[in-house]
C-alpha cells in the first residue's frame, strides 16, 4: 500500500507542488513521484509505499549493502572500496569521542561495528533487513531487528549513534530522530550520512541520478535540510564532510541507467569533476556526513 504526505517532513509546511519523476531501475522499474516543499525547498518521494509495503523494494542481489557476496567487478569494487573505507569512518568518529558506546542504525551486515569492535569499542547494532542482520550476528555482533530501536535500550545509553545512509530510509522521522536523541549521553554524537541532491553528478545525472533511489529513499537532502532536521529536535551541529568515493560509485551506476552498461571512464570522469567541485566550495559531495552533538543538561 501507498501513503501521501500532505505536509513537509522538513519543516511541516502544507504547501507542496510536483517536483518530477524518478525510476526504480534497481528492482521494479516503476515510476514515483517527487515532491517539493514551497515553503524550504526540501524534495521527498511522495506517495511513497508504506513500512508494511516497502519490503520487497529491498529483495535484490543488485542492493549491495545487503549483501556479503563479491561475485562480479561491481560487487568486488564496492566491497574493496567498503574495506578500505571503514578505517577512514573509525578514525572520524572517534575525533569526536570520549566514551566507547556504539549504536550503528541501519548496520547491514555488520562491517562497521566489527571494525569499531576491533578498536575496543561497546557494539551494538539495528538492522530492519532479516538476511544482513543475520549475516551480522554470524560475525558475533548484537545486531537487533528496527523496533528495538524504540523499546530496547535504556535512555542515555550511548556515546555515538551512526546512520549511514539510513536517514533517507526512515519511514517515521520525526519519531526516530526524537528517539536517536534520547538515547544518546550528553555531549555524546550523531553522525549521519545521507546522498546530497546538490552536488555536480545529481545536476549532470538528473533524474537518472542513482542515489535518487526510488522508493527505497524517501527522502532527497541538501546540507541544510539535514541541519535543519537535527537542529530542530535539539542537536547542535559541529561538522559537514565529503564521503569522497561515493561520487565515483553513484556516477558508475548513473552510467548504467542511462546506457544499459557501466561506462568506466565516463563515470570515473565526472565522479572526479563532482568531488573536485566539493573539495573546492562550488558544490557539496555526491555524499556527506554530518556531526551534530546533544548538548549537557
Amino acid at each position: 500500500m501507498k501513503e501521501t504526505l500532505l505536509s513537509c517532513p522538513v519543516c511541516s509546511h502544507k504547501h507542496l507542488r510536483a517536483f518530477g519523476e524518478a525510476t526504480d531501475f534497481t528492482v521494479s522499474n516503476e515510476k514515483f513521484s517527487l515532491t517539493e516543499c514551497v515553503n524550504c525547498g526540501f524534495v521527498f518521494t511522495n506517495p511513497r509505499p508504506n513500512s508494511e509495503s516497502i519490503g520487497p523494494y529491498y529483495e535484490s542481489e543488485e542492493y549491495v549493502s545487503h549483501t556479503s557476496t563479491k561475485k562480479g567487478l561491481i560487487f568486488s569494487l564496492y566491497h574493496a572500496v567498503r574495506s578500505f573505507t571503514l578505517g577512514r569512518k573509525a578514525r572520524f568518529v572517534s575525533r569526536f569521542m570520549s566514551g566507547t558506546n556504539l549504536l550503528d542504525v541501519g548496520c547491514g551486515t555488520g562491517d562497521f561495528l566489527s571494525e569499531m569492535q576491533k578498536r575496543g569499542w561497546n557494539v551494538k547494532g539495528i538492522e530492519p533487513a532479516e538476511t544482513a542482520r543475520l549475516l551480522a550476528k554470524r560475525k558475533g555482533l548484537d545486531v537487533y531487528p528496527q523496533d528495538f530501536l524504540f523499546h530496547g535500550f535504556n535512555n542515555q545509553s550511548f556515546d555515538a549513534i551512526t546512520l549511514w545512509h539510513v536517514l533517507e530510509h526512515v519511514h517515521d522521522l520525526e519519531h526516530t530522530i526524537r528517539t536517536l536523541y534520547k538515547l544518546l549521553k550528553p555531549d555524546g554524537i550523531l553522525l549521519i550520512a545521507v546522498p546530497n541532491r546538490d552536488s555536480l553528478d545529481a545536476k549532470h545525472y538528473g533524474f537518472h541520478w542513482a542515489a535518487w533511489d526510488v522508493p527505497r529513499h524517501l527522502y532527497h537532502f541538501r546540507a541544510k535540510d539535514v541541519i535543519k532536521l537535527m537542529v530542530d529536535q535539539g542537536f547542535k551541529w559541529e561538522k559537514t564532510a565529503v564521503m569522497p568515493f561515493d561520487s565515483f560509485y553513484v556516477s558508475l551506476l548513473s552510467e548504467k541507467y542511462i546506457h544499459g552498461r557501466y561506462r568506466y571512464f565516463q563515470a570515473f570522469f565526472v565522479g572526479l569533476r563532482s568531488l573536485i567541485s566539493a573539495w573546492t566550495g562550488k558544490d557539496l559531495g555526491s555524499s556527506q556526513q554530518y556531526v551534530f552533538r546533544k548538548p549537557r543538561a
